[in-house]
């Protein structure tokens, strides 16, 4: 299996899996990717996805014999070749569930987009992330939004141009990884966060991530006042935001834990 899902709890772990290739972006683990956010975004046992890899890497980014291919394409073939990447990660940061990169290893230019993508990232002392792109001709062009918002626009400036490596001790003093741990602790890290997650509303999850995706980078204006509020008299609207009241209320949990 390119792509191997495990259950953990409420949590379902995306196990990507070409470790003799280090895990490198082609069509078919694409196409797994795809079709497993398909699959478990219907799915109300997953309640949150992680994304972690075999071997000894996360992900090295693009197979590069995908990209020597791509560069022979036409130019109209290469953008729709190249815009299947593009739109993994936008479904990846607009997916309904909470996305957690669970990062053991290199995470290097399209392995490091998927982690930008993510809502949380925990990474084990170890790892590293990098984009190379510039030093063998290339753009780091769609990982490139998720990159800005995810460690800021100063940043990510020095390592797109630079492509220098980025430790993960450093990558959580800047804010990219949210906890950095010892590998032995990795899985147990994961796991907290995936039990705190689980403990929320899964509606209120979802609308959360919409809400985040429209005001990330917004600029502040009543227009962006009336539209929070009307999320906020949305939610208290629904069953969901009603029993979590009504279980706090009476000392008890809600029915979704």
């Amino acid at each position: 299996m390119i792509l191997d899902i495990e259950r953990k709890g409420a949590a379902a772990w995306l196990w990507l899996s070409r470790p003799e290739a280090r895990n490198a972006l082609n069509d078919e683990l694409i196409t797994a990717l795809e079709t497993a956010f398909d699959v478990l975004q219907s799915d109300v046992q997953a309640r949150v996805l992680v994304l972690a890899g075999r071997g000894p890497a996360f992900c090295a980014g693009g197979d590069l014999a995908r990209m020597e291919k791509a560069a022979k394409m036409t130019r109209a073939r290469s953008r729709r070749e190249a815009s299947r990447f593009a739109k993994l990660l936008y479904r990846l940061r607009s997916y309904p569930k909470p996305v957690v990169a669970r990062v053991h290893g290199p995470a290097y230019a399209g392995g490091m987009g998927l982690v930008a993508a993510a809502d949380l990232v925990v990474a084990a002392e170890e790892a590293e992330f990098a984009l190379p792109e510039t030093r063998i001709g290339l753009v780091p062009a769609m990982i490139s939004p998720y990159l800005v918002r995810a460690m800021g626009a100063a940043q990510a400036r020095r390592y797109l141009l630079t492509g220098e490596r980025l430790p993960a001790r450093e990558a959580h003093r800047i804010g990219f990884v949210h906890e950095c741990v010892p590998a032995a602790e990795l899985d147990a890290a994961v796991g907290r966060l995936c039990e705190r997650l689980a403990q929320a509303g899964p509606e209120a999850l979802a609308r959360s991530k919409k809400l985040l995706l429209r005001v990330e980078g917004a600029p502040l204006t009543p227009q962006l006042a009336l539209e929070t509020a009307k999320a906020l008299a949305e939610a208290r609207a629904g069953g969901e935001a009603r029993e979590g009241i009504r279980s706090f209320l009476e000392k008890r949990k809600p029915s979704w834990q």
